[in-house]
């Protein structure tokens, strides 16, 4: 069973559950650290116990067969299969001599540097949790009555822990992700190079080396996309770190649809008097449920949960009591109001903003359909045979020129695109912008999970079958648009002899912008590599899609029986092509 994603915004509710999967990580890294071992120490047995050559060879070989890769997610891609099952095959070859270098440097390597800096960054988020949360319980304490010098150096000494805290939470969720998907290649790489020298140097026969070389060269091609995957993934998800961090305002995603979750003190009447109980709080707000669990955040122990239902919020005055970031809340199961004091004033407004329950609220009209018929009739003009094309990015003040100047409000669409100043580049970068802009996905938030889950099929026959169907579900406008665009990156795609742009090559360029999830998440880029399939099943088979809806309804996905996986080429590029314009801004018109 995989391990749910760890979430940045998870670190700054530090729930009980986030703590929960974060120790599951904890725990398969202690079994990773361990596994490592037996391995160095098992392998420098068959390299000088050459005496022992047979026991320290089946010893070996028991190690590997009694270690399978846990994985992030919840479905494997075909190279990740190819690769969990390729070490109960690959430890049936013999040992060689004078491995260590093949070997045992490269394991110990990873041990030092990916596990050991892992442990490192536990350390530190362990001893900042350790002072920030008796920081905070020092700081609720405090009365209202006290100076307001001691107060503002009191909230921003708590404010410096806080962050402390946040930084040193996302830098080690991040590590942690970082060692479970790394593992993936470079554990079993330096096993596949032992093996291999194996067969060299003792000189086994003809026979099974021819046996062993086509297994070989899936397994290597399993590593190589499987390395691209993890490359893609992981530069999102530093850009991701990076902006969590340097977030002024920080945006928590809520479990399980909570609108609001965190820690709040509540004040009880016990038989010694009034006192303030720390809770670990959700409200949501569909039924208007309010959920109360004791925590004690040091043992990890839970109280029975309390359920309310929220009649009405009411901000508590300052003056009425010596605690501040207090307010009241009525509910049906309790007679008198339940006072809460919120960790801080900021926390104090999102709370009152969930219960009072308001949510804020480039588009698809005939302008937006023009400029993209326009680009479209311009690429196959002119560059259907270009190297790159669409991958290649242009410049973000040409592109921010070009596309202030088509949909100025002034003179739409009035552009000249026979222009001297007009290169490929511009034109191709614009649509790819102008289709990200767009206020939802083209593919819409509400089909996203039944399309990842349709591309997350084994059964090839139910993916076409699926996508299908769900393509026609699309508002009309929305399909009109898909089909115009798809049709176009066939016509690119069959040039790719030249330009160098093959399916796959257009499934990861365009994955992400016809199909970006509602939130940004670390489990939304972990299905990024599913986007991808979803486009290339849309290009491949785009004269059977969009042909007609389907004559029956596909039913809904329901986890197909095991299949044989099949051999996926590589892509053309070995590298995910660069994120699209990182500065670029929708276009700013001023009307005079």
């Amino acid at each position: 069973m995989g391990h749910p994603p760890l979430e940045f915004s998870d670190c700054y509710s530090d729930s009980p559950d986030f703590r929960e999967r974060l120790k599951c990580y904890e725990n398969e890294l202690e079994k990773t650290n361990k596994f490592l071992k037996d391995v160095i120490k098992d392998g420098n047995n068959v390299i000088n116990a050459i005496k022992e050559y047979s026991l320290g060879v089946q010893k070996f070989s028991q190690t590997l067969q009694s270690f399978q890769f846990d994985f992030i997610g919840d479905t494997l891609t075909d190279d990740e299969i190819n690769i969990g099952e390729s070490t109960a095959a690959l430890n049936l070859i013999g040992v060689v001599q004078n491995a260590c270098d093949l070997l045992i440097k490269p394991l110990e390597k990873f041990r030092k540097q990916q596990i050991g800096v892992t442990k490192e960054r536990r350390k530190k988020f362990e001893k900042e949790s350790e002072k920030y949360y008796s920081q905070l319980d020092r700081h609720m304490n405090l009365s209202s009555k006290k100076k307001e010098t001691q107060l503002q150096e009191a909230d921003g000494l708590l404010d410096k822990e806080r962050q402390a805290f946040y930084e040193s939470s996302v830098e080690y969720v991040y590590q942690i992700q970082q060692v479970q998907d790394r593992k993936k290649f470079d554990v079993v790489e330096p096993v596949l190079a032992f093996l291999q020298s194996i067969l060299t140097l003792n000189n086994f026969t003809v026979e099974m080396t021819q046996d062993f070389l086509p297994y070989k060269q899936e397994l290597q091609l399993s590593l190589q996309n499987t390395r691209n995957h993890f490359e893609s993934t992981r530069e999102e998800m530093e850009e991701l770190m990076k902006r969590m961090k340097g977030s002024a305002q920080i945006c928590i995603r809520h479990s399980q649809q909570a609108t609001m979750e965190g820690y709040i003190y509540v004040q009880e009447k016990w038989a010694l008097g009034v006192t303030w109980v720390k809770y670990y709080c959700k409200y949501f707000k569909d039924n208007k449920l309010f959920i109360m669990m004791p925590v004690e955040q040091k043992t990890g122990t839970r109280q029975t949960t309390a359920q309310l239902t929220l009649k009405s919020c009411v901000r508590r005055k300052t003056d009425s009591t010596d605690k501040r970031f207090c307010f009241d809340i009525e509910t049906n199961e309790r007679c008198s109001p339940v006072l809460l004091q919120a960790i801080s004033e900021v926390n104090r407004k999102q709370w009152m903003e969930a219960m009072d329950g308001k949510e804020p609220v480039m588009d698809l009209n005939d302008i937006g359909f023009k400029f993209v018929r326009k680009c479209i009739n311009f690429v196959e003009t002119k560059g259907l045979t270009q190297e790159g094309v669409y991958r290649t990015v242009g410049s973000n003040i040409q592109v921010q020129k070009f596309l202030n100047a088509f949909f100025d409000p002034k003179c739409a669409a009035d552009v000249d695109f026979n222009s001297t100043d007009m290169d490929i580049k511009t034109i191709t970068s614009a649509l790819k912008f102008y289709l990200r802009s767009l206020s939802e996905p083209l593919m819409t938030y509400s089909l996203h999970g039944e399309l990842i889950l349709a591309a997350k099929s084994e059964n090839l026959d139910y993916r076409l079958g699926a996508i299908h169907s769900l393509v026609y579900k699309l508002p009309e406008r929305n399909r009109e648009m898909l089909e115009l665009l798809i049709k176009h990156l066939v016509s690119v795609c069959s040039h790719s002899s030249e330009n160098l742009m093959t399916v796959s090559n257009m499934g990861v360029i365009f994955g992400p912008t016809l199909m970006r999830a509602e939130e940004e998440t670390v489990a939304a880029m972990l299905d990024i590599k599913f986007q991808n399939i979803v486009m290339e099943i849309l290009i491949e088979d785009y004269c059977k899609i969009f042909k007609g809806p389907p004559e029956e309804t596909i039913p809904p996905p329901i986890p197909p029986p095991r299949v044989t996986p099949r051999r996926r080429q590589p892509i053309t590029i070995s590298k995910r092509p660069p994120r699209l314009y990182p500065g670029l801004q929708p276009p700013v018109f001023e009307r005079k």
